[in-house]
């Protein structure tokens, strides 16, 4: 499962948003608007996508 990629897009901004969810888009790797990130299909990855899906543009 691991050897997946998904490619997540930040599309929405940050601002406003809670602190934690902040932290998970930067722990995603994503640092503005617009960048992108190809990331490990993991658990904890999924998982990261999830907890701020409303601010990502997922391709997997």
């Amino acid at each position: 499962m691991a050897d997946k990629k998904i490619k997540v897009t930040l599309v929405k901004s940050v601002i406003g948003t809670k602190q934690d969810h902040r932290a998970t888009v930067r722990g995603l790797g994503l640092k503005r608007l617009n960048s992108s990130a190809l990331l490990e299909d993991t658990p904890a990855v999924r998982g990261m996508i999830r907890k701020v899906a409303y601010l990502l543009k997922c391709e997997g």
